[in-house]
C-alpha cells in the first residue's frame, strides 16, 4: 500500500486534480523548469514545442501590434498552463507567453506527448477542458474590461490578481511590465501607482510591489476582479489574504 507522504504531488492546481497514479506517469514525462523573470515559455508565429504546468511565479501571454505597442490577453499562474492552444487545435503560437513575476517551477511536458494525453481523453483531458473554458472566459471579461474600465481599476485588479498567484504580499513588477500588462503607458503606470502608494494601499519601491491594504485594494478594482476570482475559485485557486 502506497502511503498518502509517498504519493505523487503537484503545485499546479490543474495537475493536482489527477488521480495519483495518472499523476506519477505524467510527471515522469514532464521536465521541472525554474520560473525566472522574462524565461520564454512559447513564440509568437513558431511551433509550440511545450506546454508548461506552473507551480509558482505569474506568466503573460502578449500580443504586440505593428508600432509595438504590447498588451497581455492572458495571465497564467499554478491554477492554469501555458500552450492551451495546442487543446484547441492549433502548433503554432498566436502569441508570446513568458514569466512575468518569478517564482518557482514549471512542469515543463513535450507537445507530442500532451497531445497523445488529448487523444487518450482520460482525466488529464477532462481537467484542461474545464480549464477552456475558464480561459475563454478570461479573454472575454478582459477584452471587455480593456475597453470599458478605467486604468486605476484595471490596475488594481491586475496587481490582486498577482497577489492571488504568488502567495506573497510583495513581488517584483516594473513599470514598463505593469504598462503592457494593462494597456497603457507607462507614464501613466507611474502615476497610478503612485495614487495607490499615496493612499496607503501599496508600497512600489525599486520596481518591488507590497500589497499594504487588501480590503482597500479591492475596493478600488473594476467588478472583473470579483469576475475573475470566482473563475480561479472553481479551479481551486482561493484569493489572498493579508
Amino acid at each position: 500500500m502506497v502511503k498518502k507522504s509517498d504519493r505523487p504531488k503537484s503545485g499546479n492546481l490543474l495537475l493536482a486534480r489527477l488521480p495519483p497514479a495518472e499523476l506519477a506517469l505524467l510527471l515522469a514525462r514532464c521536465t521541472p523548469v525554474a520560473l525566472t523573470r522574462r524565461f520564454t515559455m512559447m513564440e509568437r508565429d513558431q511551433p509550440i514545442k511545450h506546454v508548461f504546468f506552473p507551480e509558482g511565479g505569474v506568466s503573460s501571454l502578449t500580443t504586440s501590434m505593428q508600432d509595438g505597442s504590447t498588451v497581455e490577453v492572458l495571465t497564467v499562474g499554478r491554477e492554469g498552463m501555458v500552450g492551451i492552444e495546442l487543446f484547441m487545435g492549433t502548433s503554432i503560437a498566436t502569441v508570446d507567453g513568458f514569466v512575468q513575476v518569478a517564482g518557482g517551477i514549471a512542469q515543463r511536458l513535450p507537445a507530442q506527448a500532451f497531445q497523445r494525453e488529448m487523444d487518450r481523453k482520460g482525466s488529464l483531458f477532462r481537467v484542461v477542458s474545464v480549464y477552456a473554458q475558464a480561459v475563454l472566459r478570461q479573454i472575454v471579461q478582459t477584452a471587455a474590461c480593456n475597453r470599458l474600465h478605467d486604468s486605476r481599476g484595471r490596475c488594481a485588479r491586475w496587481l490582486l490578481l498577482t497577489h492571488d498567484r504568488v502567495e506573497s504580499d510583495s513581488f517584483i513588477l516594473s513599470h514598463e511590465f505593469l504598462s503592457f500588462m494593462i494597456g497603457v503607458q507607462r507614464s501613466t503606470v507611474t502615476v497610478i501607482a503612485g495614487g495607490l502608494q499615496k493612499a496607503g494601499l501599496i508600497r512600489y519601491i525599486h520596481g518591488r510591489v507590497t500589497i499594504v491594504d487588501r480590503t482597500g485594494l479591492e475596493a478600488v478594482a473594476c467588478e472583473c476582479y470579483a469576475v475573475a476570482a470566482r473563475q480561479f475559485a472553481a479551479l481551486g485557486l482561493k484569493p489572498h489574504r493579508n
